[in-house]
């Protein structure tokens, strides 16, 4: 077995462990090493949304993928942890997107379904799992549905309905587990889990959200926090500018992370 085959089993384990899967989201490599230094890390995700935005690009696959995967790649590089991408949509081709990705040593993916007609969502999760498994590796496929995000105003009950249907299915093709962004109480929650199994639900930590901790006790797999945590790093750098240009000094308490 591969070393890369190895990390992406470790990886897929680490969403079936009792304690929920923390990961946090990264953008560049600095972003990267400030995060893997800290002995909770398990295994880093980069934000899709936050590389666009580090080169200038507006999420939504406008960034070219050679030059979002070569950030991935050097992420990877930087780090001794599973490392799992943004992929998009798969930028026209999840399948080989996959490929080339798994080429510069992630071991997952987030890959997202936008809402798009189910046997073409369904296939997408194929093309994914059969690209990892061309490759020789057991691709840790964190399968996103968009039914909250993109549902607008249609009732609680068809968004819960939907998402369970898309996210078995998801699992059925070999996902290891099903994001399923938005504002989720413990309810909704709840009743994910209870469509999809215990420890496969994945969510993000949006304010106002529940706790790790509380997902935890839900039967939540994993948490990640997307663009969120690239925004918080730039509110402290703003914040951080707006008293320089007062009387502001740096200060003491800061650490030399780069």
């Amino acid at each position: 077995m591969s070393a890369l085959s190895e990390r992406a089993e470790s990886f897929a384990k680490l969403h079936t462990a009792p304690e929920i899967l923390r990961v946090v989201n990264v953008w560049d490599v600095v972003s990267a090493r400030a995060i893997a230094a800290l002995p909770e890390t398990r295994a880093l995700a980069t934000a899709g949304h936050s590389i666009a935005a580090t080169f200038g690009y507006e999420d939504g696959e406008n960034i070219p993928l050679e030059v979002m995967l070569d950030m991935v790649g050097r992420i990877v590089a930087a780090v001794d942890v599973p490392v799992t991408a943004d992929l998009d949509a798969g930028f026209g081709d999840p399948g080989e997107t996959t490929r080339r990705a798994i080429g510069v040593g992630v071991v997952g993916a987030n890959v997202e379904d936008r809402v798009k007609p189910f046997d073409e969502a369904v296939a997408a999760v194929e093309a994914v799992i059969a690209a990892g498994e061309a490759e020789g590796v057991p691709f840790v496929l964190n399968a996103r549905t968009d039914v909250f995000v993109k549902g607008g105003d249609r009732p609680l009950d068809d968004k819960i309905a939907d998402a369970v249907k898309r996210g078995r299915a998801f699992l059925d093709a070999g996902a290891t587990s099903v994001f399923v962004p938005g504002l989720l109480d413990a309810e909704t929650t709840r009743r994910l889990v209870e469509g999809l199994g215990d420890q496969r639900l994945s969510v993000i930590g949006f304010p106002g959200a529940l706790s790790a901790g509380e997902y935890e006790k839900l039967g939540v797999a994993r948490i990640s926090y997307g663009p969120l945590t690239q925004r918080v790093a730039l509110t402290a750098l703003q914040d951080l500018a707006i008293d320089l240009y007062g009387d502001g000094v740096i200060p003491s308490s800061v650490r030399e992370l780069n």
